[in-house]
């Protein structure tokens, strides 16, 4: 039995974090007010040291998955694979502002498919900010590239599972593979980034140049000068060429992994290490230096309000939601997939997207809903995770690395300006999405 100074604690560490984290004073570390209610929720008793045990379990596959494709990312930087992206994306812009815009986007989609959307944004943010920097645009101008190619390479982890570590983890717990998921979900969710990346377009299309002056001679600090960089330079478009084709390959083993009931981690760490190998062999750069690159205090804070939301959980929050949902759950399609996407967004905006989806995704098995209706909720549930969270900065693991990018290159994004587009565009871009998905499946079956 659960004692009532628990349950207060618990709440108490809830509403503190959450109010820390959207306060951020002296902008202070997402990771510190998470870990700080972590350890009060721990005091409390409501999470044990077994239910830590649990939470390590549930999340260790997809966070391991998620490391190896960061590694990825910074293999690529080390490549030089940064600034050959950009020369390229500007010489297919031909000049134009608006077709820049397009370009970027189709950009920030692909290399989500190819990566996951946190790799993604550690990728294409860095190639974003050397095109800029070089074009000599204003930082208002600069916004509407960064910030729509953000929220473009987070939504579009919703069509595959395997593009976001939130995903993989509530496919385990409710028991999909990667296969279901795509076939249910790539259809409505690819309309809804369509028709998102539109009202996007929309809402910036006053502040695009329309001509971009010529990229100017100076070099940006991410540019790679390493003179270990002349035997890929040689033919560079081939080498980098058969990396990404690694990568896909990569990808698609993920894929077989998943079907044969292989842990998707052993893939994925695989190919990285191959990646490192790789680069040793050609850059003589040993892999130590993914210890300092690699932005562990994401994985802490992930980790921080993992073990808040466990602790919700184990004083009745689950229950209560059961309770209160069931009956709305169990009627039509449609209201299934609109509540499921609608509650998993607001509790990811306050809490983030990775406990969000997971309370949601344990309080879709406790419904006992029948098999249809319980896929339908968990992937409704799973578009409010991936594009619904995306209203405010902290909603998403991809977007707070995408403010640590932007911050460690002197680019300033407020919130003021993130909100003003995203509180604009993501509503109706949700729930056309969230419709979409239940004529869908409906259609399907």
């Amino acid at each position: 039995m659960i004692g009532s100074a628990t349950v207060s604690l618990t709440i108490a560490a809830f509403v503190m974090t959450v109010i820390l984290i959207l306060w951020r004073p002296k902008e202070i570390n997402e990771a510190i007010p998470a870990t700080g209610g972590a350890i009060l929720v721990l005091l409390s008793g409501s999470v044990s040291l077994t239910d830590l045990l649990k939470i390590t379990n549930t999340i260790s596959d997809a966070a391991i998955t998620i490391m190896a494709t960061i590694v990825m990312a910074i293999v690529l930087e080390s490549f030089g694979f940064f600034q050959w992206a950009a020369e390229g994306l500007m010489a297919r812009a031909k000049g134009s502002g608006i077709r820049l815009f397009w370009y970027v986007n189709l950009l920030c989609f692909l290399m989500t498919l190819f990566f996951n959307n946190d790799g993604s944004i550690m990728i294409t943010t860095p190639i974003l900010i050397i095109v800029l920097q070089n074009l000599g645009l204003k930082n208002h101008q600069k916004i509407p590239y960064l910030l729509s190619g953000a929220l473009i390479a987070t939504a579009s982890s919703a069509p595959i599972g395997v593009s976001n570590i939130v995903n993989l983890i509530a496919l385990k717990i409710v028991g999909m593979d990667l296969y279901m998921h795509t076939l249910m979900m790539f259809i409505p969710s690819t309309l809804g980034l369509l028709f998102f990346l539109l009202l996007l377009f929309l809402c910036f299309y006053r502040t695009l140049p329309k001509k971009l002056p010529r990229m100017g001679p100076g070099k940006h600090p991410l540019h790679v000068k390493s003179p270990n960089l002349l035997p890929v330079a040689k033919n560079r478009t081939r080498f980098m060429t058969n990396i990404l084709l690694f990568v896909f390959m990569v990808r698609v083993s993920l894929f077989a992994a998943s079907y044969l009931g292989i842990p998707v981690s052993i893939v994925a760490v695989s190919g990285s290490s191959v990646l490192l190998l790789w680069r040793w062999l050609y850059l003589r750069i040993s892999p130590a230096d993914m210890l300092k690159k690699t932005p562990w205090h994401i994985l802490i804070f992930a980790f921080g309000m993992y073990v808040i939301i466990y602790g919700l959980n184990n004083i009745g929050l689950a229950e209560m939601l059961v309770r209160y949902l069931k009956p709305l759950a169990s009627g039509d399609m449609l209201n299934s997939s609109l509540l499921m996407g609608g509650l998993v967004t607001v509790m990811s905006t306050l809490v983030n997207n990775h406990p969000a989806l997971m309370i949601g995704t344990i309080t879709l098995t406790g419904m006992a809903l029948d098999p249809l209706t319980l896929k339908v909720t968990y992937l409704a549930s799973v578009v409010g995770s991936d594009l619904g969270s995306l209203l405010l900065p902290i909603g998403t693991l991809a977007s707070l690395i995408w403010l640590h990018i932007l911050k460690e290159n002197k680019v300033k994004v407020s919130w003021k300006e993130y909100c003003k587009v995203t509180f604009i565009t993501i509503p109706p871009a949700l729930i056309f999405t969230l419709v979409c998905l239940a004529f869908w499946v409906s259609w399907l079956y």
